[in-house]
């Protein structure tokens, strides 16, 4: 059998270090960045067709870019988000049986610090505060609709986490709101179809504690917004961990309404 080459440089490796460079301008750039097309980066890179492909078919394994195929083809760029971030670390949730009592759990130890970190904001008044009420507003309007209230409720605590100053904080914190957020509307889904959503006077209730925090945010009192949001959490997790808190969290929306529904039907 013939020996590779001396210095010859396989071309997995040549296309990992592509891929490298195709990353690093991804997250370097801003939401318009494009990548050129592949004769482009062969020319660019010097390196074959063969290399560029899989370089691309690296970065679309860790969801960085789509590859188009055909008369149209090309590389679509998705720069990483929340909702991302929130399935990958999903799918580590998932394969680990991680339930959604211990998701909940997680999200009250670190969620109303959030909170508490938008009434410190100087500008709050003109950030923070107005985002909260516009929703507020928006959720009073869809007491009679579980899953629209649902989706603009959950929405509330998106913009809590959104307005955190601290860019670490926000990002991980935002991860576990997103990953929650596609178990609660799953949530909504099912038990409206069923019927059993919760009554008009309760989603009131929802809204209420949201002005609530809303104006101890405006006030600055930190404290107090984070102990009304963290019983608030609370409440609202409770709800959906009545009936599936030994669920394993599912990456994947559609696999969380599917899973919800198992368990309804096994329940009936």
């Amino acid at each position: 059998m013939t020996s590779p080459r001396r210095g010859r440089v396989p071309q997995r490796r040549i296309a990992e270090t592509v891929a490298a460079e195709l990353r690093t301008r991804i997250l370097a750039g801003d939401d318009t960045y494009r990548l050129p097309t592949q004769d482009q980066l062969v020319q660019d890179f010097g390196v074959s067709y063969p290399s560029i492909r899989e370089a691309l078919r690296i970065l679309e394994t860790e969801g960085l870019v789509t590859v188009r195929r055909g008369n149209v083809g090309g590389a679509e760029v998705h720069r990483p988000d929340a909702s991302s971030a929130a399935y990958h670390l999903g799918l580590a949730l998932q394969a680990a049986r991680v339930t959604l009592g211990d998701l909940a759990a997680g999200l009250r130890m670190l969620e109303p610090t959030c909170a508490a970190e938008c009434a410190t904001r100087p500008d709050r008044a003109a950030t923070v505060v107005p985002a909260l009420t516009e929703n507020v507003e928006k959720s009073a309007g869809l007491l009679d609709d579980g899953v629209a209230f649902t989706h603009v409720a959950r929405e509330f605590h998106d913009l809590i986490v959104a307005h955190t100053p601290n860019v670490t904080v926000r990002s991980v914190v935002s991860t576990l709101v997103t990953l929650w957020s596609a178990q609660e509307e799953a949530w909504a889904e099912v038990i409206t179809r069923q019927g059993e959503y919760p009554s008009r006077d309760e989603a009131n209730a929802v809204v209420r504690t949201h002005r609530r925090i809303a104006r101890e945010i405006e006030a600055g009192r930190a404290a107090e917004a984070e102990r009304l949001y963290r019983t608030h959490l609370a409440a609202s997790q409770a709800v959906v961990l009545e009936r599936f808190d030994g669920g394993v969290v599912n990456a994947s929306p559609a696999g969380a309404r599917l899973a919800m529904q198992t368990v309804s039907r096994t329940r009936l």
